[in-house]
């Protein structure tokens, strides 16, 4: 019995990045919440198994909120996620929108 190759096997990325669409809706919600004086700065990082969105109150400490896409999850819980400054998930989902609507509730405000 001899084994014979199951054929060539598709490449597999060598990083995680998100897509111009993606970086639109991102990029739109922060716009607003730098208006708002909320954020002030933003690093992305496209990893191996994941492309991270840090979001920062102040230059050079810790994110307070990380938008994670894992395209492994994408069959599971969902590849995008919104992760808190203490590690939390606070959503995840299929759907970049929705789960990014956690943090615009933020914006909103009781008015005196």
């Amino acid at each position: 019995m001899q084994i014979q190759p199951m054929g060539p096997v598709p490449p597999q990325p060598e990083q995680v990045a998100f897509h111009r669409t993606e970086l639109g809706v991102i990029l739109g919600l922060y716009g607003r919440m730098v208006a708002a004086g909320e954020w002030r700065d933003y690093g992305i990082s496209c990893l191996r198994e994941v492309a991270v969105f840090s979001v920062f109150r102040r230059t050079a400490e810790h994110p307070i909120y990380r938008v994670e896409k894992r395209p492994k999850l994408r069959d599971r819980q969902g590849q995008y996620s919104v992760i808190g400054m203490d590690g939390r998930i606070l959503k995840r989902g299929h759907d970049l929108k929705t789960v990014l609507r956690v943090l615009e509730r933020k914006l909103i405000r009781a008015v005196e």
